[in-house]
């Protein structure tokens, strides 16, 4: 926060001051006490297990310039004590604030798939002519969006933000926090279809991304996605499609891969204009990613070649789909989240990968799919036998699974392997089943040679990421 003091908190919110200096400054707000440093704003939050209130001492030992409260009236202290009735929604009342106060643009992304990584890609692609503010880290919550809106400088020029939804209700007071200008919906899949029901309330909640758009803004859709492709902006707003599909807007074309890679021709229909784009990273799903940051990065004023120039400095982000080579072998983390389209992506990045020795999936469950999660695994099975068609050109030489659910996977594997024949069959995979990340672990350690290949996709609650960073200590 910039040129902030405790009375434009106090100004944001609604709230009452019980004591301390109106005029000290504010420069961050925290939620974590332990982050606590000087000109700090603390938010003591009230979670199901913790309310943050009772470390509000330890906050103004540590330093803190101000403090929200919803538990007291009266208070004498040489630091700010700000009353409020709700904390997350005085939180809110900030951001909203702050964003008004905002002369940048702004750029939403949310979607079942993908929000992070395309996120990062649209930033890289803007970076091209403009200073980038994008979302740190996973801050894409009702939560995680005002904080996130608090951080934006002066010396900004554009922003991406992430806006994510688990529940009803939620992206609407996200979306009245950021009021973005342009919003981009990568796709429509079924996480968090256990809190929403189905996949039409999971499009319909996620389309208020628009709430607080103003007329003549932009929303970005992915036109392969079969409830995408016909939605339309709200009243007074643009639909950009963008896709491989030919009635899209902006389309990729030729497509093939040169070393495992995405490389293709990225057309905009509208303007004639196009531009060869060659991707660092693995995976046809990429190509759907870069699409919209071209598309974007074009709205925005930026020449399609020069942003698929600056898309070639993007080579992945940390949790999602990241390569890294240790001891000679590859390592595909892809431990952040799961859920089938992901998962599936997954293992055509996999299959996409040069390897020299044996390509392994090591696949967790996949949380939040509600009652049917059990058929959901079973569809990976059936993804992952197609490798062993005739003519598919990879075969996933291992498959090791992690928990009850992802245990489905392996049972579906090996049934849909006994249909085949034989002659289609060089030899069959090597599928084991585990219940403790320890003993994957201990495996994964003993197995591995220089030369493989090796995908960790899983629910983050899952714990794959705490196996990667094993596998990459050596």
């Amino acid at each position: 926060m910039e040129h902030m003091k405790v009375k434009d908190m106090v100004e944001a919110c609604g709230g009452r001051l019980l004591c301390g200096d109106p005029e000290a400054s504010i420069e961050h707000i925290r939620i974590d006490s332990r982050t606590i440093k000087g000109n700090d704003l603390f938010v003591p939050l009230i979670g199901e297990k913790v309310d943050a209130h009772k470390f509000i001492d330890q906050v103004l030992q540590a330093g803190a310039a101000a403090v929200l409260t919803s538990q007291h009236d009266v208070m004498e202290s040489d630091r700010a004590w700000i009353r409020v009735e709700d904390t997350r929604r005085a939180l809110q009342a900030i951001g909203a604030w702050y964003r008004s106060r905002l002369a940048l643009p702004l750029i939403g992304v949310t979607g079942s798939v993908g929000k992070t990584t395309t996120r990062e890609m649209i930033a890289a692609a803007l970076s091209a002519r403009y200073r980038v503010y994008k979302t740190p880290g996973n801050s894409n919550s009702q939560v995680g969006v005002p904080i996130t809106i608090s951080e934006i400088s002066s010396q900004d020029e554009i922003g991406v933000i992430e806006l994510g939804m688990s529940e009803p209700g939620e992206m609407e007071r996200i979306a009245m926090v950021a009021r973005v200008d342009q919003a981009v919906m990568t796709n429509i899949g079924i996480a968090h279809i256990e809190q929403l029901g189905s996949q039409a309330n999971i499009c319909r909640e996620k389309l208020h991304i628009q709430d607080g758009m103003k007329k003549g803004g932009i929303l970005y859709v992915n036109g392969d996605d079969a409830i995408l492709k016909t939605v339309k902006a709200k009243e007074g707003c643009r639909t950009i499609t963008y896709g491989t599909d030919d009635s899209c807007d902006y389309q990729a074309l030729d497509i093939r891969n040169e070393g495992g890679l995405p490389v293709f021709t990225a057309l905009c229909r509208e303007r004639g204009e196009s531009a060869a784009v060659r991707l660092k990273v693995f995976g046809h799903h990429m190509i759907l990613n870069a699409m919209v940051a071209l598309a974007v990065a074009r709205e925005n004023g930026i020449p399609m070649s020069e942003a698929a120039k600056a898309l070639e400095s993007f080579h992945g982000f940390q949790g999602r789909q990241q390569i890294v080579k240790s001891g000679g072998v590859t390592i595909i983390n892809d431990s952040y989240n799961a859920s089938p389209v992901s998962m599936k992506a997954g293992i055509d990045v996999l299959c996409d990968m040069p390897a020299d020795g044996r390509r392994i999936a090591v696949l967790a469950d996949m949380k939040e799919l509600g009652p049917d999660s059990p058929k959901y695994h079973r569809e990976i099975g059936r993804y992952l036998a197609k490798t062993w068609d005739a003519g598919a050109g990879c075969k996933v030489d291992c498959v090791a699974l992690l928990g009850q659910l992802a245990a489905e996977i392996g049972m579906q594997l090996e049934a849909e392997l006994e249909k085949r024949p034989e002659k289609q069959l060089e030899k069959k995979p090597e599928i084991l089943y585990f219940q403790e990340m320890g003993k994957l672990t201990d495996w994964l350690k003993q197995t591995l040679k220089q030369g493989d290949s090796v995908l960790l996709k899983g629910s983050n609650s899952m714990g794959l990421g705490a196996v990667a960073s094993k596998l990459l200590e050596g």
